[in-house]
């Protein structure tokens, strides 16, 4: 694993900072550089073209589920590592879903984490402890087949539906904020969830699809 090239993505800089300090500390990795915002990291990795990003999912500007999908879409090569507060099953599914190869909650140790990034810099997929399991349980009632007649989406929750049915209806962020009486923030992430789920590249993909299954109307 030595001399593997990594960028940080995190908008909290006393954790972004500690984390740099301690991976550089193990002399296992470089980090090339440390983002604060989605859009910054997904501009470092095309500059810096690191071995593995490891991205936090709640950050400004950008989420990290949405960050991940456009710098594998430059780079499909560049391994994803996330390394996040959020530890439900939808933020999981999401991230994986966009492409990251690896997910951790924040509190794992270093040994964990640089564990994990030469993990993902060999192209394995890898989950915390505490998440293995259930994430495995999760995917496999994911690829159950659907009855005949059945719901259309099973992977998402009822507010993705009802987000889902707003893009279907051609609203955009803001209204769709103003509808549902959420902030645009919680919309944007719930649009980036949605398109993950429904494993399309962008909201006139998801429109045909939601349409197709009725909704929109």
């Amino acid at each position: 694993m030595s001399g593997l090239r990594v960028v940080l993505a995190d908008d909290h800089p006393v954790y972004r900072d500690g984390l740099r300090l301690m991976l550089e500390s193990t002399g296992a990795v470089q980090v090339a550089g440390t983002a604060a915002d989605g859009a910054e990291v997904v501009a470092l990795a095309a500059r810096l073209r690191p071995d593995v990003v490891v991205m936090d999912l709640a950050m400004p500007r950008l989420g990290g589920v949405e960050a991940t999908r456009r710098i594998l879409e430059r780079r499909p090569g560049t391994g994803v590592l996330v390394l996040t507060m959020h530890d439900d099953d939808d933020s999981v599914l999401a991230a994986m879903l966009a492409g990251a190869r690896g997910y951790l909650v924040k509190g794992a140790g270093q040994r964990e984490i640089l564990r994990a990034i030469g993990a993902v810099a060999d192209g394995e997929v890898i989950f915390g402890p505490a998440l293995a399991g259930r994430i495995a349980s999760y995917f496999g009632r994911l690829s159950e087949v659907r009855p005949a007649g059945g719901d259309p989406f099973p992977q998402l929750t009822a507010r993705e539906r009802q987000v889902l049915d707003l893009i279907a209806a051609g609203l955009g962020n803001g209204q769709i904020a103003e509808r549902l009486g959420l902030s645009p923030k919680t919309v944007r992430n719930n649009v980036c969830t949605v398109l993950a789920k429904l494993q399309v590249a962008d909201r006139g993909q998801a429109i045909v699809r939601a349409r197709d299954a009725g909704l929109g109307r």
